[in-house]
């Protein structure tokens, strides 16, 4: 099960406080749409990036999913909470640096040894983010993904977070997976992978099916 407790959201309402452009919400992330987001993970998913952790809903979350300690990476721009998710989970890699070089700190922890990510996991406030900013983190984590690998966003916007022309750009297709309603604010999953992919799963089942 996923909690929140006064802890954690003292901490996420004070670094939203002091800058609330780089928050995605006033209050962190709900255990619906946490609940939400891993449902999204691949069948035997193991190696996972988290991106923008906030307090660690999600970090909770994938962990409580089966997802190991060591083969969860979380990336947090946020100094102070940074801080705060090491306290909270001793046994996972928490870095302070820009999702934009995550394939580079993937490699790095010794998540691509042997093959790729199965999982990015991103809290990020997209809707806030520049064009270029958003194309930057998505090129870098289909670096880092396998070939089926899953982009996993949540949004509060009506619809996608990124634009068509993005993800034309990056050869990305895009499914919306549902809504949580319970969440404060209502947000809305979306699940980002490559098109050749689609293609692969869709050969193989014809081939199943023969």
């Amino acid at each position: 099960m996923v909690s929140i407790d006064l802890h954690s959201i003292g901490t996420f309402l004070r670094q939203w406080l002091r800058n609330p452009a780089k928050m995605a919400s006033v209050t962190p992330s709900g255990r619906q749409l946490a609940h939400m987001m891993v449902q999204q993970l691949p069948q035997g998913a193991a190696r996972v990036v988290e991106l923008g952790a906030g307090t660690g809903v999600f970090t909770r979350a994938l962990l409580d999913a089966g997802i190991s300690p060591s083969q969860l990476l979380v990336v947090e721009i946020n100094p102070d909470l940074v801080a705060f998710l090491r306290r909270r989970f001793p046994g996972v890699a928490v870095v302070c640096a820009d999702a934009r070089h995550l394939d580079v700190l993937a490699a790095e922890h010794g998540l691509l040894m042997d093959g790729k990510l199965d999982a990015v996991v991103s809290g990020l406030g997209m809707l806030s983010m520049s064009s270029e900013l958003r194309v930057g983190i998505l090129r870098a984590a289909f670096a880092a993904l396998g070939d089926d690998g899953r982009f996993i966003q949540f949004t509060y916007g009506p619809g996608s977070p990124v634009r068509r022309r993005e993800r034309e750009a990056l050869g990305l297709r895009v499914r919306r997976t549902g809504h949580a309603m319970r969440n404060l604010p209502p947000a809305t999953v979306y699940v980002y992978q490559r098109f050749h992919s689609h293609e692969v799963a869709s050969v193989k089942a014809q081939r199943q099916d023969a």
